[in-house]
């Protein structure tokens, strides 16, 4: 059964690291060596995993998508957020990361990233076990 985390987002885009979240719902859970599956159940928001040393690295990434995919784009979707929909297909809405020891197994500098498109917004990311 998939345990629950909420996020609250405060800007319209935004990338928010997670990754002590999913962390404590393993310890929680007393997972010890098995995968981790995060999912975001939501079509204008993502996952990913990327370095978490430097902010900079963030801000890069939400700037580029800004401009590969600008908000006020051609877009046949009316409702004014086709730009996080598309942005959250790049995204993806999982990711799994092998747990070892009761730990996530994570390069020395990767972070779990939740990436808001369409905020400020209530969110849920899902956790699952393997």
């Amino acid at each position: 059964m998939p345990i629950s985390i909420s996020i609250r987002t405060d800007s319209r885009i935004d990338m928010i690291d997670i990754t002590s979240m999913v962390q404590k719902k393993i310890m929680d859970a007393g997972v010890t060596d098995g995968i981790c599956v995060v999912y975001v159940p939501h079509t204008t928001a993502g996952i990913t995993i990327n370095e978490g040393a430097d902010p900079a690295v963030c801000m890069d990434i939400m700037t580029r998508l800004d401009e590969l995919i600008p908000r006020n784009g051609s877009y046949r979707h009316m409702e004014g957020n086709s730009d996080s929909h598309i942005k959250s297909v790049i995204t993806g809405s999982s990711i799994t990361v092998p747990v070892e020891r009761g730990h996530l197994v994570l390069g020395t500098w990767q972070k779990i990233f939740f990436c808001e498109f369409d905020g400020p917004r209530s969110r849920k990311v899902y956790v699952a076990f393997g």
